[in-house]
């Protein structure tokens, strides 16, 4: 029985490998944006803690110097938050490339792989089209061998 050996194996194998580089580009972006965004959670979170302290100290005796130090934390909070901002829209941009570039691996690994099993189906197609060949060959001459048989006989008959 013949065995069916994909030509261009190799070009599949190597889109199945970068296929599987942006997998894992992808996934060690995503890592770094959601490390990027617990870091802005944080300083938010911090920030607010102070806007609350800041409350709080409004609320009871005043002492301008820790009032002026809130204020300056939550300034400085304001300004780290912005740049994370900035460092999360990075990483998004990161994100988005890396999941583009896997859209594009996985739809060159299926073209691939369509023409792979094109190319099985052509296989499987010429290999019955020889078989069914090889049996109308092994008919005709199983026919042909009768006929001679009857005229054979036929002939012995009249003799």
């Amino acid at each position: 029985m013949a065995v069916f050996r994909y030509k261009m194996k190799n070009v599949l194998d190597v889109k199945e490998k970068m296929e599987e580089q942006a997998k894992a580009a992808f996934a060690e972006a995503m890592a770094a944006l959601n490390a990027e965004e617990e870091k802005l959670q944080t300083l938010i979170a911090r920030k607010e803690w102070y806007e609350e302290d800041g409350r709080r100290m409004r609320q009871e005796a005043l002492d301008v110097s820790e009032l002026r130090d809130n204020t300056r934390a939550i300034d400085n909070l304001k300004d780290q938050i912005a740049a994370q901002e900035k460092e999360v829209a990075k990483a998004q941009a990161v994100v988005d490339k890396a999941r583009r570039d896997l859209t594009e691996a996985m739809q060159e690994r299926k073209i691939q792989e369509k023409l792979r099993d094109n190319a099985f189906e052509e296989f499987v197609h010429e290999l019955n089209a020889a078989e069914s060949k090889e049996i109308d060959e092994l008919v005709s001459y199983r026919h042909g061998q009768k006929i001679k048989e009857k005229n054979a006989v036929i002939y012995s008959d009249d003799m």
